[in-house]
């Protein structure tokens, strides 16, 4: 993780430095004061390069087939675009939003180009695309930064979540990436297995542990599950309560275990664009329903610091609770384990 953060540092710049400065500053006087006057241009942002997945996970719109907007493929001319504007300020970015990345042939070209640029590159996989040739291209990449998504140690375990995967296509596909960090001699990606901790695959987080030393990922994360109609409870909300974004009432409801504040770091750190875009507030709004701009008519920094985003940012500030995205926010609950070798 030491590797990790360094290269994270690497990247910053005065001009990087001087605008998450005037980000800090401007979201304390927004919350202290409750008066709306954004400083500076996002922090980290979220790019999605695709809304298609190969799988079916339950409660994920991408998984459930259940989008009421398009689905498509992200353009590399317009990702260079917004890049373009937006690399003197940009630290961090995720090339992950909903779906798969993988499945955009263009991936690897919109990493390199935001690597080129001296920003910080993630993005999360499912695994099942991680054959060779791919591996060495995401080495090649630039990327800092790979998730891999593995919620079981036992194929059984494994598909009951991650429905129509393989999990040892997942693990070949670990090796391939670990393989081709030696060969190239390369410090990146720094390589996470993330552990979606649910009922039917708690019992095995002490074999995940295991399982990221043995294949030489560089950590484990264990990430909490959002469930959409949680009030009645489910049957993916884990016992041990510690993996859990919610917590059972005395009245036999349940409810998010984090209170809901009348503030929103992300509002003034970070936002998503979607592969057709659009741009949205947050990555709890996955079906794109609180649309602020779209960036095909109009520069991302115009939408950023529009009076239609700023009114949103007051909304939240003023009652959190009455904003649909934000019924169900559940940030700040995630575990983390070091399984560096």
């Amino acid at each position: 993780m030491l590797k990790d953060s360094l290269n994270l540092l690497n990247k910053l710049t005065f001009k990087k430095v001087f605008n998450a400065a005037l980000v800090y500053s401007s979201f304390y006087k927004a919350k202290y004061t409750k008066k709306i006057h954004h400083k500076g241009l996002p922090i980290s942002l979220s790019y999605e390069p695709t809304t298609s997945c190969n799988l079916r996970c339950p409660e994920c719109p991408s998984g459930l087939r259940s989008f009421t907007r398009p689905t498509g493929m992200l353009e590399n001319t317009t990702f260079f675009k917004t890049i373009d504007e937006l690399k003197e300020t940009l630290i961090y970015l995720t090339l992950y939003f909903q779906g798969e990345p993988y499945l955009n042939k263009n991936l690897f070209e919109m990493i390199r180009y935001a690597s080129s640029e001296g920003i910080y590159v993630n993005t999360s996989t499912n695994g099942h695309y991680l054959n060779d040739e791919n591996a060495k291209r995401t080495v090649e990449s630039g990327l800092d930064r790979l998730i891999i998504s593995i919620d079981g140690t036992s194929q059984d375990t494994y598909e009951s979540y991650r429905i129509g995967g393989n999990l040892e296509k997942v693990l070949e596909g670990t090796s391939n990436i670990i393989k081709w960090k030696k060969e190239l001699k390369s410090a990146t990606p720094h390589v996470v297995f993330q552990f979606l901790v649910v009922k039917p695959n708690e019992h095995q987080i002490e074999e995940v542990k295991e399982l990221g030393k043995k294949y030489g990922v560089d950590e484990v994360k264990f990430k909490t599950a959002q469930i959409y109609d949680y009030e009645d409870g489910s049957d993916l909300i884990p016992s041990n309560l510690k993996y859990s974004r919610y917590i059972p009432t005395t009245n036999g409801k349940w409810k998010l275990k984090n209170k809901l504040d009348n503030e929103c770091w992300r509002l003034w750190a970070s936002c998503v664009i979607t592969w057709d875009q659009k741009i949205v507030p947050c990555c709890f709004d996955k079906d794109a329903q609180f649309i602020i701009g779209n960036h095909k008519d109009s520069s991302f920094k115009a939408i950023w610091r529009s009076e239609k985003y700023n009114s949103f940012r007051k909304k939240v500030f003023t009652d959190r609770s009455q904003i649909e995205i934000c019924k169900n926010c559940t940030e700040g609950t995630e575990v983390w384990v070091d399984a560096s070798i």
